[in-house]
């Protein structure tokens, strides 16, 4: 089975450096929606047989391309992005950014316990993320095209490579990247990591 994992593509808050999270249902920007094309274009010929969403529209409109040529469309909340509770819709500021920092630093020092008012912890992302990747081992299909948020595809692509959540940090992306995961009996292989080449083709990748 290949899974290709991505990002959703830019919206409003990403651009403006507002805190997004699962109780923020943004709608795509025209940088978004023109990352969501090129993604389209540089992976049409692959057969995807299922599309796995989370439940905020920005995912579903990075691939409507795909959800369009009527290809099975699954919807959790297990992709959700993560809640980050009170900081959720707050613009940049020295106080938000200690704030986020002090949170984050205590997941990377191994307390995922540790959420903000009102949030998930990264333990509960695990928890999620761990559910959903239970169900995912079950399917038949081959080719299978998921997207999900930032922080969200942190945890799952850690999750992924055997690793702790507290190294979640590790795992690199931007808006529309990709990651190719081969699920084979004797565990999974990363065909791609962060790939931005449709960006590249497409004309979008800021420098």
């Amino acid at each position: 089975m290949h899974v290709y994992i991505i990002r959703h593509g830019e919206t409003d808050f990403n651009r403006n450096n507002i805190v997004q999270g699962s109780g923020i249902d943004s709608d795509l920007n025209d940088t978004g929606r023109a990352q969501a094309l090129a993604f389209y274009e540089a992976y049409r010929h692959i057969n995807f047989e299922l599309v796995v969403t989370s439940r905020l529209k920005r995912t579903h409109q990075t691939v409507d391309h795909f959800i369009q040529q009527n290809i099975p469309w699954h919807q959790t909340e297990d992709l959700n992005e993560i809640s980050w509770g009170d900081l959720e819709g707050t613009p940049a500021s020295e106080e938000r950014h200690a704030a986020f920092n002090e949170i984050v630093g205590a997941w990377r020092a191994g307390q995922i316990d540790v959420a903000f008012p009102g949030g998930e912890s990264a333990r509960q992302l695990e928890e999620r993320l761990t559910r959903f990747l239970s169900w995912l081992r079950l399917r038949e299909e081959k080719n299978i095209l998921v997207a999900t948020h930032g922080r969200t595809l942190r945890a799952l692509i850690t999750q992924l490579k055997a690793l702790p959540v507290s190294d979640m940090d590790r795992v690199g992306h931007v808006n529309t990247s990709c990651y190719l995961a081969h699920f084979t009996p004797q565990g999974v292989e990363f065909k791609l990591e962060n790939d931005l080449n449709h960006l590249k083709l497409a004309g979008l990748l800021t420098p």
